[in-house]
């Protein structure tokens, strides 16, 4: 079975997300998403409310031929992809900036461990411009996010900003 973990904090969850989950989906058998638990960010939305909004937007994908799982993770990346038992992982690009630092990353995680790969999937050009930073900007603010993130997210970020 081929498995592949795509980590991130998913605060919240975007439709850019959405589109790198579909897309990874066709490469490996199981998709763990991997929600992490990071100390030195302070989200949004509590880990357990990343996981339901995850969870609920990956049950509406149907069958796609791929078991998706969501895993929160608080340990280095590549020791979370060693526990789910993934062999790749699966990240998103949208511009030049997030390569720099995804360069880096993969360095670091092939001294790590040099069995785990790590795939790039390049941002839908639709979806390039979306981040979870400016999604809650534009929320606080009181703008309009629908074409950002699904619309379970959207009632979710006017609930939280209400």
């Amino acid at each position: 079975m081929r498995i592949g973990l795509y980590p991130g904090t998913f605060d919240p969850v975007t439709l850019g997300h959405m589109d790198i989950i579909k897309r990874g989906a066709k490469l490996v058998d199981r998709l763990v998403i991997g929600v992490a638990i990071n100390r030195d960010k302070s989200p949004l939305f509590s880990l357990e409310e990343r996981v339901s909004m995850i969870k609920a937007e990956c049950a509406d994908l149907g069958k796609v031929g791929c078991e998706f799982v969501v895993h929160p993770f608080e340990n280095l990346l590549i020791d979370c992809a060693r526990d789910v038992g993934a062999g790749v992982i699966v990240r998103g690009l949208r511009a030049v900036a997030d390569f720099e630092y995804e360069f880096q990353m993969v360095g670091m995680n092939r001294a790590l461990d040099d069995s785990v790969e790590t795939v790039f999937l390049m941002a839908d050009a639709r979806r390039q411009a979306i981040a979870s930073r400016l999604v809650k900007e534009i929320a606080r603010l009181g703008g309009d996010v629908s074409k950002f993130v699904p619309a379970r997210v959207k009632e979710a970020l006017t609930t939280k900003f209400d």
